[in-house]
């Protein structure tokens, strides 16, 4: 009897252990735009889809199979060449207070960043000709690029780039950026990235070429997507986005 009690113990605890279940959806959200997609089957509401100049293969879709919380995630299918680009947008008209805004995402990739420049998020820049600020990667790691002028934070020097970090794949990863009068911080998993903060003063390696001119952003929209400038594709899942005035965290 004690060994079919033991038997019947283990095979209680066996099937408890196989429940999958799925994840509860995040605490409330008491930034100013939080969406987790949860109420959608196509993207919609605030968000557009588009791609800028040219189309191609590039998809974005509500995808039920992967969420960091709740059942639902936006999925983004980048293709290799710029015009397979696409991008799920929102304006921030409803967000930012003069030059502050902060963000946070979490998002998830199929492939490591390449070497060649790719970009996963854009943001409309009237202070810069309507020109992007974008964050995306390069040398495998993660960056910021200003395109009109193809700065890039950090510096991608040896020493630059080891100050940045690359951005995990296959699994859920928390980005949190600061905008705030000239001034960028970027964390990851709530980790500060050195490499990816402007602070005003100018660093070699890091911000001093992106100091070389005035920057004072005024941004009017948040993209979010793939947008690659050689032959690389990637396929990103994004969830539990949250836009505000002051740090919102992961």
């Amino acid at each position: 009897m004690r060994k079919l009690a033991g038997a019947l113990a283990i095979a209680c605890a066996a099937a408890a252990t196989a429940v999958v279940v799925a994840p509860a959806r995040g605490a409330e959200c008491a930034a100013t735009v939080c969406e987790d997609f949860e109420a959608m089957t196509t993207p919609g509401g605030r968000w557009t889809v588009g791609a800028p100049n040219c189309q191609g293969t590039g998809t974005v879709t509500i995808d039920t199979t992967v969420a960091h919380t709740g059942t639902r995630s936006a999925k983004v299918a980048g293709g290799g060449n710029y015009c397979n680009h696409i991008f799920l947008g929102t304006s921030l008209a409803d967000v930012t207070t003069g030059s502050v805004l902060y963000g946070r995402f979490h998002v998830r990739h199929a492939t490591p960043l390449p070497q060649a420049h790719v970009t996963f998020m854009a943001m409309r820049d009237t202070a810069d000709n309507n020109r992007d600020l974008r964050a995306g990667g390069q040398n495998q790691v993660l960056q910021w690029n200003r395109e009109s002028d193809d700065a890039t934070l950090p510096a991608q020097s040896p020493a630059g780039v080891a100050q940045s970090a690359p951005l995990p794949v296959n699994t859920w990863s928390c980005f949190e950026f600061q905008l705030d009068h000239g001034k960028l911080r970027t964390w990851l998993n709530s980790t500060e990235v050195p490499g990816l903060v402007v602070d005003g003063t100018p660093t070699p390696d890091i911000d001093q070429q992106w100091l070389n001119r005035a920057w004072q952003p005024a941004v009017t929209d948040l993209r979010l997507g793939w947008e690659g400038y050689g032959n690389d594709a990637d396929t990103f899942w994004f969830d539990d986005i949250a836009l505000g005035t002051s740090r919102i965290g992961c």
